[in-house]
């Protein structure tokens, strides 16, 4: 089994394991009905369409 040559330093495997404490900003696509902007794969809260039907009656 390979072993190491030198010892791996406290920033460079702490930056390794802080990589995965990013926030990832959110998708957004766009309403084929009204073209607001929405999170995909929900109901557009702007006309309430989702799916090519109307999924809740927003006023």
């Amino acid at each position: 089994m390979a072993v190491p040559k030198k010892k791996t330093s406290k920033a460079k495997s702490r930056s390794r394991k802080a990589s995965a404490w990013r926030i990832r900003s959110s998708g957004r696509s766009t309403c084929p009905q009204c073209n607001a902007v929405k999170r995909p794969h929900t109901v557009c809260s702007n006309c309430g369409h989702y799916g090519g039907r109307q999924a809740i009656d927003v006023d």
